[in-house]
């Protein structure tokens, strides 16, 4: 447990951990509007952003520098498979740390809620993705899963008993969450894996803290090839439907992880997916999202699809600026942000509230 949470939630205690519901649930439902609709407002947000130069391309991976700054597409994915996409959608690129949420639903699915909770954590840092300093101030805890720290937890935890029987869940689950087969790009995987020092330095200090269960250089280079895996902005669309809609990928119909865990990845990525600036993205977006430096960022409205975005230009936290703009635009125009509300058209007249009973 970290030390810092001391004074951890009531509700966290196995005490009062029954469900007075008796295992009935409720979730979040409902639809993206209709086709021309959504087709429209796809094309909006893209002209609307294509333009915008703001940002640099990441250069520290060698291979990512090489990235054109002008590539921008947006892709939409329903829970029942209809799909929109516009600009550079099918642009293959390295899904880097987006691929950590995916990691985290696979094995939060194969372990169970409580087990990576406490393994790993689920509060923001506060620090950059890759900061040596939150370990040391936190007890050698990762905080979450959506950092560096936290996703080489993740790995080293991942099923199976050698590197290569781990890193064929990891591959095949994503695969299976994107409905096809997704593949390593070797110039990416050989230019990250002769800079990787800091990830290496990483694994090493949460082995010194008791954190890492597996090897500390085999999970780096693990996590190095997660990395490097190719996608599109389309591929993460659908994988973000298929967070959205309990597990179901809405290409393939197959169960790739329970709706419990697409629950818990969609909690840390809304708290932790964008890293120190998630409580920004959450006030403006309102949808759980994740980012990667290589220009991808993946949001998930629950019950109703995945939106995805790419354009290499990033911010100073390593997010990309164009995807940004479009992401919140859409989330609003489509109405899929979760805080948003509005009055029921056949709601009672002012001061004669509508009677209730239960």
């Amino acid at each position: 447990m970290d030390p810092r949470d001391s004074g951890a939630l009531d509700l966290l205690s196995p005490v009062h951990a029954a469900d007075p519901s008796g295992g009935r649930r409720f979730t979040s439902t409902g639809h993206l509007p209709p086709r021309l609709t959504v087709s429209g407002l796809l094309r909006d947000a893209h002209a609307a952003y294509a333009a915008l130069d703001d940002g640099t391309v990441a250069d520290y991976i060698p291979s990512l520098a090489a990235a054109d700054p002008g590539r921008f597409g947006i892709s939409v994915c329903g829970v029942d498979g209809t799909s929109f996409s516009i600009g550079d959608a099918q642009d293959a690129f390295s899904i880097q740390s987006i691929s950590k949420a995916f990691t985290f639903a696979l094995v939060c699915d194969a372990l169970g809620h409580t087990v990576v909770r406490e393994a790993v954590g689920v509060n923001n840092s506060g620090l950059p993705f890759d900061s040596v300093m939150a370990l040391e101030l936190n007890g050698g805890s990762p905080r979450n899963p959506m950092v560096n720290a936290g996703a080489l937890v993740m790995i080293s935890l991942a099923p199976g008993d050698s590197a290569a029987a781990k890193w064929q869940f990891l591959q095949d689950g994503m695969s299976r969450f994107a409905g096809r087969r997704l593949l390593l790009d070797g110039q990416v995987y050989d230019s990250e894996a002769a800079t990787n020092h800091r990830n290496r330095a990483l694994a090493a200090l949460l082995r010194s803290y008791g954190h890492m269960s597996y090897d500390p250089l085999l999970t780096t280079d693990i996590y190095t090839r997660q990395c490097s895996l190719l996608v599109s902005a389309r591929d993460l669309a659908v994988m973000g439907a298929t967070l959205a809609d309990g597990g179901i990928n809405p290409l393939t119909h197959e169960r790739v992880v329970d709706p419990s865990a697409c629950r818990d990845t969609l909690a840390v990525m809304a708290t932790s997916g964008l890293y120190q600036r998630s409580g920004d993205w959450l006030y403006e977006v309102g949808l759980p999202g994740k980012s990667g430096v290589s220009g991808g960022i993946v949001t998930v409205a629950p019950g109703k699809g995945g939106m995805a975005t790419y354009s290499p230009r990033l911010d100073a936290a390593g997010t990309s600026v164009r995807g940004q703009h479009a992401t919140r635009s859409l989330s609003r125009s489509l109405g899929l942000d979760l805080f948003a509300s509005a009055p029921e058209p056949d709601a009672a007249p002012p001061g004669r509230p509508a009677e209730r009973t239960g």
